[in-house]
């Protein structure tokens, strides 16, 4: 059997735990150590001090918008490849495929030449004092400039995963992470190049990500063939890619809005509680990145299921998925949250402001999480089925129409406080509401099987 074949066996008719553990498991270790050197370069980059460990935190959002363009068209696309692969339509799957990736590097050049150009007021916009500014700037032209292999390396995972190629994704990224691990120190310390080295060890690693994915294009091992006389703007393939790609980066601008809301909310209160956030972030970040890792097996399976009419199939990856994520969030949740002081001294010089405001919003955010798995397992589902109205409402509760008012209306009667129990309000009042979408959907899906079972007969 050829590799194209297993790779369509494994999405059709390989057994449900097999598939996702096999589509799911390599992606969400590779994402789970993606997740680890970023914590990693704001350990090394903590060591230098508070105002340092501030400026990476007001590049993160910056960094989330350039990311969502690989996520508009490579998340866009995923979507709806797994359902031509389920169809039998390849020749358009090689069309669609083209078209994002050529698509998502003119777009992220458009915005990283952008950024460049508009740096300073950019980063003055997300919430960087005049202690932070000088430090803010140096990572950040460097972060955002090399962020364009990023935007290759994005849509490339998702179009190689919906393919079934997991472990091609997880090679990619570990070997970028554990790259970015070993360089971190070496460039911020042993070359003294401060926070000049977390960013030049970013954009290195990436770099050698977009390598290999070079390398697995040209060596013909996908089911997709990314040719420039394949790229193609006709309105079925654009609008199929954006009605799925648009809610996927409306979800990027609204992380990134919330993260820039909370810097607005704490730096009234010094660079300790700026520093503990960005902080908490990236930790949080290690739970999330593994959850959507793992959810990147159901999107295939989801989609070529619901393409190919196989409802039982979807019923049971949709119910393993739930199960699978909740343990892992009430696991993650529940040890993080015991040991939060802990885990926030380790990315200090004794800032005893930083440890107090980082362990109190850790241990929140931690107790939420335990929701996080259920709410993104349903969040993803209506993506990969192709339902991008619903995609995009669900998409826009946990970030933008839960957090918004949360943060607005907590602090003013909690003052700092009300700032680190925003997000963890969100997760509870978005967890609700996918209750009720979620008994809606399984009703659809129940009354489109009955109509498709008599077709048969």
């Amino acid at each position: 059997m050829n590799t194209g074949s297993k790779k369509i066996e494994l999405l059709g008719s390989a057994a449900v735990p097999k598939a996702l553990l096999a589509l799911g498991l390599p992606t969400m270790i590779g994402m789970m150590i993606n997740a680890l050197y970023n914590l990693a370069d704001a350990y090394f980059v903590g060591g230098l001090g508070t105002s340092q460990m501030g400026a990476i935190t007001v590049a993160f959002p910056l960094g989330q918008v350039v990311v969502g363009i690989g996520l508009l068209f490579g998340n866009g696309a995923a979507s709806y490849l797994s359902r031509l692969l389920g169809r039998g339509n390849t020749e358009t799957a090689d069309k669609a495929a083209s078209t994002a990736i050529y698509s998502s590097l003119l777009a992220g050049a458009a915005v990283v030449l952008f950024s460049v150009i508009f740096l300073r007021p950019i980063l003055h916009r997300l919430g960087a004092s005049e202690t932070v500014m000088p430090y803010a700037l140096t990572y950040t032209r460097i972060y955002v400039t090399f962020s364009i292999f990023n935007v290759f390396n994005v849509t490339m995972n998702n179009i190689v995963s919906s393919e079934g190629a997991a472990k091609t994704t997880m090679c990619v990224l570990m070997t970028g992470a554990v790259l970015n691990v070993i360089l971190d120190p070496l460039f911020i310390y042993r070359l003294n190049l401060g926070v000049a080295g977390a960013a030049a060890a970013t954009a290195v690693s990436q770099c050698v990500s977009s390598l290999m994915y070079l390398g697995y294009i040209l060596s013909k091992k996908s089911l997709f063939r990314f040719r420039i006389r394949d790229y193609c703007l006709s309105k079925e393939i654009l609008s199929e890619i954006l009605k799925i790609g648009i809610p996927t980066l409306a979800f990027q601008l609204l992380t990134s809005l919330s993260i820039t809301m909370i810097i607005d909310g704490v730096k009234p209160y010094g660079d300790s509680a700026l520093a503990a956030m960005g902080a908490v972030t990236k930790i949080m970040s290690l739970g999330t990145l593994m959850v959507f890792g793992f959810l990147k097996g159901l999107q295939p399976v989801a989609g070529y299921s619901y393409g190919a009419k196989k409802y039982d199939r979807l019923h049971e990856a949709v119910k393993t998925s739930i199960i699978w994520s909740t343990i892992f969030c009430a696991i993650f949740g529940l040890v993080t949250a015991a040991f939060s002081t802990a885990i926030i001294s380790g990315f200090t010089k004794n800032d005893a402001e930083m440890i107090r405001v980082g362990g109190t919003a850790l241990r929140a955010n931690a107790l939420s999480f335990l929701l996080f798995g259920f709410y993104t397992v349903y969040s993803s589902l209506f993506l990969a089925m192709g339902k991008a109205k619903e995609g995009c409402f669900l998409g826009a509760l946990r970030q933008g129409i839960c957090f918004v008012p949360a943060i607005l209306i907590l602090p003013r009667f909690w003052g700092l406080k009300g700032i680190l129990y925003s997000q963890p309000a969100a997760d509870v009042l978005s967890a609700f509401i996918t209750i009720f979408m979620a008994v809606r959907l399984h009703k659809e899906l129940a009354s489109e099987r009955k109509q498709f079972v008599p077709t048969l007969k």
